[in-house]
């Protein structure tokens, strides 16, 4: 079998013609990180109804021949996958080849084992300091999504979909980990803000102070408050009545609004500004 290089214009012709090189959220303009961050919430949303409709299905998230689905995949020392990792590790390779993982604003759960790619490398712009990419809290989220998510958004229970179980896992694993990390880019705005501040912090290796000076509890009030609103419209029936759009019952939902809204409260913005902490503390090296 041959493989064809897939035909497309030099980089430099690309930016002449004006053509964005990158994702559209790779931005520094707060305006266009706010939307960024509210579509993030939309694929989260989403993301979360879909795994919702199955069981838990602890089979897939299970490892070893015994306890687990029996998959053709190992690692080093010879235990088998879980079928999670299995089918998490092989989009990875697939999506790995099509320079996916090249951009900085998309972190990989096994970095050390991307396949070398099939697409020539893009020159992204450089907006944020390298050692963002030395940032993956991939673990933490895999923690947070096995040991406390999963058991939160669904019925405990074995309904044989395991396939398409580990695929709506994966969506949301790779929705929780693209918000997480984009507080590199959130840290980078705040800096340019307020450079003066945070360099005086950043060289006093103060982790606290940078934590206060970046914490905006009346924006995390309305981020948690818009997130249960949209999981109670998300997950509502919505009819088309006498040519007008209504919307079902919010008190049943397909997925508690306030569950979705807990998990930003709880994980998803303490992760995020976890990761823009580290950030700042490797901004001026």
């Amino acid at each position: 079998r041959v493989l064809t290089r897939l035909s497309q214009p030099p980089l430099s012709a690309m930016r002449a013609m004006g053509t964005r090189v990158g994702s559209p959220s790779l931005s520094l303009d707060l305006d266009q990180i706010r939307k960024v961050l509210i579509r993030m919430e939309d694929s989260i949303i989403f993301a979360l109804i879909e795994r919702s409709q199955f069981y838990s299905n602890s089979k897939v998230y299970a490892a070893g021949e015994h306890e687990g689905i029996p998959i053709p995949g190992f690692s080093r020392d010879g235990t088998r996958y879980s079928m999670l990792e299995y089918l998490l590790r092989e989009t990875e390779q697939m999506h790995g080849r099509v320079r996916r993982y090249t951009s900085p604003d998309e972190h990989p759960f096994y970095p050390d084992d991307l396949p070398p790619l099939v697409l020539p490398p893009l020159e992204y712009p450089e907006l944020i300091h390298p050692c963002s990419q030395s940032i993956n809290i991939n673990d933490q989220i895999m923690h947070l999504y096995l040991d406390t998510l999963v058991g939160e958004i669904t019925e405990p229970g074995d309904d044989m979909n395991y396939g398409s179980t580990v695929l709506a896992d994966i969506n949301v694993l790779q929705a929780l980990s693209k918000r997480v990390h984009y507080g590199a880019f959130v840290a980078e705005a705040k800096f340019q803000a307020n450079q003066k501040r945070y360099e005086k912090l950043i060289n006093e290796k103060d982790e606290d102070a940078i934590m206060e000076l970046l914490t905006d509890e009346s924006v995390e009030r309305k981020v948690v408050r818009r997130v249960r609103n949209k999981a109670a419209v998300f997950g509502s029936d919505i009819q088309d009545v006498m040519g007008s759009i209504k919307i079902g019952n919010v008190t049943n939902t397909k997925l508690e609004p306030e569950k979705v809204a807990q998990l930003y409260a709880d994980w998803v913005m303490p992760l995020n500004k976890q990761v823009q902490v580290s950030y700042l503390l490797q901004r001026l090296d």
